[in-house]
């Protein structure tokens, strides 16, 4: 018989797959996504060797997996949705790259063996797993002893209550998002999965409510709760993210961070 917890991951990867595949276009322009600045820093920090075999866990659109394919050997995108992978297919032949594929696969359980990668990464997805271990695990059981994981996510408050007024707007405004962890959670799983963090950067990146609001297509109903959320935020700060107005326009900050770590050697 099937459980509930499993029950309720299937029907969540449903909601993802719907919601990529209706945002994939949009997901595909946002400036966060495909910021070559942005992209070029990721890439430097990872820094992987020109032998290297690279993994990119949900790639979405493939910029990271296209950019790591020009400075390693081979790179690999995985993705549970073809929508965007139909994107990145077509980013691929436009950049003439011939050591990069992508193919649809479950972050959960990733078709390859064990410690396959040199190196792999995830970034701006592990707010939409719904058991993020489970993620890094598999992550870690496909990078080789010694080898480089990396993550960039959106980071969420220390503080629980801050935290979860954050996510709450966040799932108004996509269903598909399940929690920004603090950055405390986040280095913890690290730990937990065997990997030791080597560098780290955070940052923060200014949103535009309706900018944000219409790459999603949040619902209208949706969309005014999350504005009256926002604007309760300026007000009265309960969140942490820096909700402002500037001339008229509501804003807020996604904070970020960029963690890379090194596999350990399994204990005996």
């Amino acid at each position: 018989m099937e459980s509930s917890d499993s029950k309720s991951e299937v029907r969540h990867k449903d909601l993802v797959r719907e919601e990529f595949t209706r945002q994939a276009d949009e997901y595909a322009k946002a400036a966060v996504i495909r910021d070559q600045a942005h992209i070029e820093r990721f890439v430097r920090m990872i820094d992987p060797a020109a032998d290297a075999r690279v993994l990119e866990v949900a790639t979405g659109p493939g910029y990271i997996a296209m950019a790591l394919a020009r400075v390693a050997r081979e790179a690999v995108g995985v993705d549970l949705t073809e929508a965007p992978l139909q994107i990145a297919e077509r980013n691929k032949s436009e950049h003439g790259l011939t050591n990069v594929s992508f193919r649809v696969a479950d972050a959960e359980n990733l078709p390859f063996a064990d410690g396959e990668f040199d190196v792999v990464v995830c970034r701006f997805a592990v707010h939409h797993f719904e058991n993020p271990r489970s993620v890094l695990g598999e992550m870690a059981r496909v990078c080789r002893t010694g080898g480089t994981v990396a993550v960039e996510d959106m980071v969420a408050s220390e503080h629980l209550a801050r935290a979860e007024f954050h996510n709450r707007f966040e799932r108004l405004r996509d269903t598909s998002h399940t929690r920004a962890l603090p950055m405390s959670e986040l280095l913890r799983m690290l730990a937990d999965c065997g990997f030791e963090v080597e560098r780290f950067e955070s940052l923060g990146l200014k949103n535009p409510v309706e900018k944000w609001l219409s790459a999603s297509f949040t619902p209208p109903e949706r969309a005014k709760e999350v504005r009256a959320m926002i604007e309760r935020d300026v007000a009265e700060d309960l969140s942490g993210v820096g909700s402002t107005r500037i001339d008229g326009e509501l804003l807020f900050t996604h904070h970020a961070a960029i963690v890379v770590a090194r596999k350990l050697k399994p204990r005996a």
